[in-house]
C-alpha cells in the first residue's frame, strides 16, 4: 500500500453534488516540502521518519548538523 503523506482532503464542488478527492502521497510530494517536515521541531517522529525514508529512497543523504545558539 502507498504511503501517505497527509490526509486525504475532499472537496464539494460547487452548485453539484459531487465530491473531489485529494490524496497526498509522499511520492508525490516535493523534496522541499519534505526536508521542511523533517526539519520542523513541531512535525510528529512518524511522519519525520516517513519523509527521511523517501529523501533516501529518491538517492539522497541527510546529514545531521548541530545547530549554534549563539546564531539563533
Amino acid at each position: 500500500m502507498a504511503v501517505k503523506f497527509k490526509k486525504d482532503e475532499k472537496r464539494r464542488i460547487k452548485g453539484t453534488k459531487k465530491v473531489q478527492v485529494t490524496k497526498h502521497f509522499i511520492k508525490q510530494t516535493p523534496l522541499e516540502e519534505l526536508m521542511k517536515y523533517v526539519n520542523n521541531p513541531n512535525g510528529k517522529p512518524k511522519i519525520k521518519q516517513k519523509c527521511r525514508n523517501e529523501v533516501v529512497r529518491r538517492g539522497y543523504t541527510i546529514e545531521k548538523v548541530a545547530v549554534n545558539e549563539e546564531g539563533l
